[in-house]
């Protein structure tokens, strides 16, 4: 099964060393979630780029600083920095990273996005997934989706690639979070910072996490930043 776990934000100005942080903090606590090589076990992770084949990057906090500053520098790139990771950590196995951040512009989301594949009947723990992008990347909103929930989402709510969306699960940075309504979702408690993480719907209940979509974007929970964008969060 293939699960994304995602979290945006708008202009953030970060610098690579503090980008690095970020990441470093990311790769850091992904094996102790998901123990798939045995506790304890190091990932391979390669690095991928827009040119040029794909490289064994060790995921140290000045490697990750010379891959992003590296990314910051090209000029193919507009503004802020990113990084694409990939790790096969076990048989059946597939970890994907990608994300960008440190940016200012006041029309391009910042995002950062987590993909997973797991063999049939694995368990993935998805809330501490999405808990971890939001206490290390201190996103505005996240979810954890699929395809088949997010086709639902575009079929039966007129959901749009670009909106804030929430899956199964969501979360809500403090101001968004001030306008769901009450009784939608039940509150988690996996965070350590500000923000609140919904159990929305359970794997493979489509109709519950579409509805819950609804009843969030009608209360203005789910308004996209306004445009010009003029800060990271809602």
């Amino acid at each position: 099964m293939r699960r994304v776990v995602r979290g945006f934000w708008g202009p953030r100005r970060e610098s690579p060393a503090q980008l690095a942080g970020r990441w470093k903090a990311m790769l850091d606590a992904l094996p102790g979630l998901l123990p798939v090589a045995g506790p304890g076990q190091d990932w391979a992770w390669i690095r991928h780029r827009a040119s040029g084949r794909p490289a064994p990057l060790v995921p140290g906090t000045e490697e990750l600083r010379a891959e992003l500053q590296a990314d910051h520098d090209s000029p193919q790139t507009s503004d802020g920095a990113g990084l694409h990771l990939a790790a096969t950590p076990a048989p059946g196995w597939e970890v994907d990273l990608t994300g960008r951040g440190g940016a200012e512009s006041e029309y391009l989301i910042q995002a950062l996005v987590l993909a997973v594949v797991s063999p049939d009947g694995a368990e993935v723990p998805e809330a501490a997934l999405l808990a971890l992008v939001a206490d290390v990347w201190q996103p505005d909103i996240g979810d954890v989706t699929d395809d088949d929930l997010l086709d639902a989402l575009e079929d039966d709510a007129g959901y749009g690639v670009g909106d804030p969306c929430v899956g199964r699960l969501g979360y809500l940075s403090p101001g968004r979070a001030a306008q769901a309504p009450d009784g939608v979702g039940a509150v988690r408690k996996e965070l350590t910072g500000p923000g609140v993480l919904l159990d929305l719907a359970p794997p493979g209940d489509t109709g519950a996490a579409v509805d819950a979509y609804l009843k969030l974007r009608e209360a203005g929970a789910l308004e996209p930043l306004p445009r010009p964008m003029d800060r990271a969060l809602f």
